[in-house]
């Protein structure tokens, strides 16, 4: 165990490095969602009621670690055409510790772009009312929800072949995020509609990080339970189909 966490902390820190090798790829990447929180918070702000950018933004925080999947998922699927990963295949090192770098450093990177998120949002006038204790369970979930997600990621882009599949897998993501409570409450959805986007992760976790962050929303009594069991329930179907993939990745 002790050889895995100093193998996966290795190939984080390869992550890392990248970080500060192209710094300007990194900090657009952190920014674009605050842009898309400015976009959509005047879009609809106005239109909707002056409550909409507290009611947005913990949606918004939600959004960026679904958003994640896509980074994961192509910085894998580049490593494995570059023959990266067979690289790493080769070497006298445990294949779980692979892909639990790659995890390491994403879920770093999507607690840094969280921090932008909500910086940029305090400047602009969001605020939590429920305490700071609330507020760390709701960023807890948050990063949850990213963790799971981390492992969706790692395993599309082992499966993934070509450029053209990963822009496809992309594409895929967008109507998932939107079609979720993030920027609207499902309860205004035509009935059909507001059912499936109710039962989406992001919807869960959106509604959970508004009610203990005190912002304005109607939370459904199991958004909690469901905020925590959606990713518990991705993590144990994804982490080991990722881990046997990877080693079977040339089978």
């Amino acid at each position: 165990m002790t050889a895995v966490l100093e193998e996966t902390w290795v190939l984080a820190r390869r992550e890392l490095t990248h970080w500060r090798q192209q710094p300007v790829g990194v900090i657009v990447n952190w920014l674009f969602t605050v842009m898309i929180a400015l976009m959509f918070g005047g879009l609809f702000g106005g239109a909707i009621g002056e409550d909409y950018f507290d009611y947005l933004m913990p949606g918004m925080f939600a959004l960026t670690m679904f958003f994640g999947v896509e980074a994961t998922m192509t910085a894998v699927s580049t490593d494995a055409a570059k023959g990266v990963t067979d690289r790493f295949r080769s070497l006298p090192i445990n294949s779980a510790s692979v892909v639990l770098g790659r995890c390491l450093a994403d879920l770093m990177n999507s607690a840094v772009g969280l921090a932008v998120l909500v910086g940029a949002a305090a400047a602009l006038g969001w605020r939590w009312h429920e305490g700071l204790a609330s507020a760390l369970a709701a960023f807890g979930l948050l990063l949850l929800l990213r963790f799971a997600l981390l492992w969706v990621g790692i395993f599309l882009g082992l499966v993934v072949k070509g450029p053209e599949s990963v822009t496809m897998v992309q594409i895929l993501v967008w109507p998932v995020g939107f079609l979720s409570g993030v920027f609207v409450d499902p309860e205004t959805m035509p009935a059909w509609l507001g059912t499936i986007a109710q039962w989406n992760p992001l919807s869960a976790t959106a509604a959970a990080s508004r009610d203990l962050f005190g912002n304005p929303g109607l939370v459904p009594d199991q958004a909690l339970l469901l905020a925590i069991l959606w990713p518990l329930l991705l993590t144990a179907v994804f982490l080991p189909l990722s881990v046997h993939r990877h080693r079977r990745l040339n089978s």
